[in-house]
């Protein structure tokens, strides 16, 4: 009997702190991007599109899409609230999963507020791949992600960051978690560089084409022999 009755408190206990987990209030105070070296707060410059990204939530996924041969370096920061009204914006960590590919920088830390320089860093390009909020030292969390990388001629990078509830399959993502309601935020990101010339024809087809029209047309034009 007080078996079963420990079991009966054991799955009340996990569906009140599953039920907990799944209402939290996530809300988000805070973004930028940082495109080349420009900086925007709060707004999508040229390129950015937030078509699928909830600006009150923070939740979604970011396009960012640069073209131009030479070198560029495309960041985004993000500062989430999880149950700030519940249990305030100061008793949260961060973590992170996985290895950084080529060219992709991150940061978790304290935006800059108090003791952090997460801001700074992704102001000057200068992510330090390190996590300043860990287990044990809960505090206001922000997270930051960046790729460096080179364009050739034609070229088009295209470059995704999803922020969502649930963690990826694969690869180097990044964890806002809120002890006290057991929900979490997962940053991770793609880039994809596309070869645009290679979608065009090039202009020896274009004159394979053109000869090819004119001659259906001189036969057209004179008709059965």
């Amino acid at each position: 009997m007080r078996a079963a009755t420990g079991r009966i408190l054991l799955g009340a206990v996990a569906l009140l702190v599953s039920a907990q987990a799944g209402a939290a209030a996530i809300s988000l105070f805070e973004y930028a991007f940082n495109i080349d070296g420009t900086v925007t707060n709060g707004a999508a410059p040229a390129g950015v599109n937030l078509g699928g990204f909830d600006t009150a939530t923070g939740l979604g996924t970011v396009l960012v899409t640069v073209s131009g041969p030479g070198s560029h370096r495309v960041g985004m920061f993000a500062d989430h609230e999880i149950d700030e009204a519940i249990n305030t914006y100061f008793n949260e960590n961060g973590t992170a999963t996985g290895t950084a590919a080529a060219g992709q920088s991150w940061e978790i830390d304290e935006p800059g507020y108090a003791f952090g320089d997460l801001y700074a860093n992704f102001q000057a390009n200068t992510l330090d791949n390190s996590s300043n909020v860990p287990d044990g030292l809960e505090d206001d969390v922000a997270m930051a992600m960046a790729w460096s990388f080179v364009l050739q001629a034609g070229e088009t990078a295209s470059i995704s960051f999803l922020f969502a509830d649930s963690a990826p399959a694969s690869g180097l993502y990044l964890t806002q978690f809120d002890p006290d309601s057991l929900a979490s935020i997962h940053l991770s990101s793609v880039l994809n560089v596309r070869d645009q010339s290679a979608d065009v024809p090039e202009p020896a087809s274009f004159g394979l084409v053109a000869l090819g029209l004119l001659g259906i047309w001189r036969l057209r034009r004179r008709g059965p022999a």
